[in-house]
């Protein structure tokens, strides 16, 4: 990782197409701007850690589907014939 300290209004170029201008500085926080192509996805990593959070969950298995399951597995536990009696 490159440590580089800057002023407000100064910038920095990664590569040819992405520039990082420190727009404001504040008593605890730093306002960045970033300019980079349009077809490059530039996210806070919050944002793209809940984004993959919400996919993994729709990608579950819904509650219907579970359910139906949990079902099939009780009716069959009804149907077969009573184990031993633990001693």
């Amino acid at each position: 990782m490159l440590m580089m300290s800057r002023r407000q209004g100064e910038t920095i170029l990664i590569g040819d197409e992405i520039e990082i201008v420190i727009a404001h500085l504040g008593r605890s926080r730093v306002k960045v701007g970033i300019r980079a192509p349009r077809d490059m996805a530039v996210l806070a990593r919050e944002v793209k850690l809940v984004r993959d959070e919400n996919r993994a969950a729709a990608a579950a298995p819904s509650a219907a589907a579970l359910s139906s399951l949990l079902e099939k597995f009780q009716s069959r536990d009804s149907n077969s014939p009573p184990g031993r009696p633990m001693s």
